[in-house]
């Protein structure tokens, strides 16, 4: 599980990963996580799985469309983060796919309100 996670993270331009409270993460430019592995839990959720960045309206969605795998992760949940089961069948091509999700959230420029065109 780790290796592969390790293999789609380490794909992405500027990426490094480091432990972070105890996790495998993966940050972006040294400095702005996107993805935590919790091998073998966190908390309450006591299975394997990962936290991701994830597009504005895409927890909602994923978690109204199933329930069993993903999830609202605690301290990240509140803006806008997944939580995403790894303890069932894996698919990893889709896994990767939320983890690219999640570093283009992180990785691209927010806007300022303070910036002038």
């Amino acid at each position: 599980m780790l290796a592969e996670l390790r293999r789609v993270c380490a794909a992405l331009p500027e990426v490094t990963e480091r432990l972070s409270h105890g996790a495998p993460t993966w940050f972006v430019r040294g400095r702005r996580t996107f993805v935590t592995l919790w091998e073998h839990g966190h908390h309450d959720n006591r299975f394997p799985h990962l936290w991701c960045a994830a597009p504005p309206g895409a927890q909602l969605e994923l978690i109204a469309a199933e329930p069993a795998r993903f999830f609202r992760p605690p301290y990240v949940g509140h803006r806008g983060w997944l939580g995403v089961r790894l303890d069932g069948d894996v698919d990893w091509s889709e896994i990767a796919e939320l983890c690219r999700d999640a570093y283009d959230v992180v990785a691209t420029p927010k806007k300022s309100s303070s910036s002038r065109p």
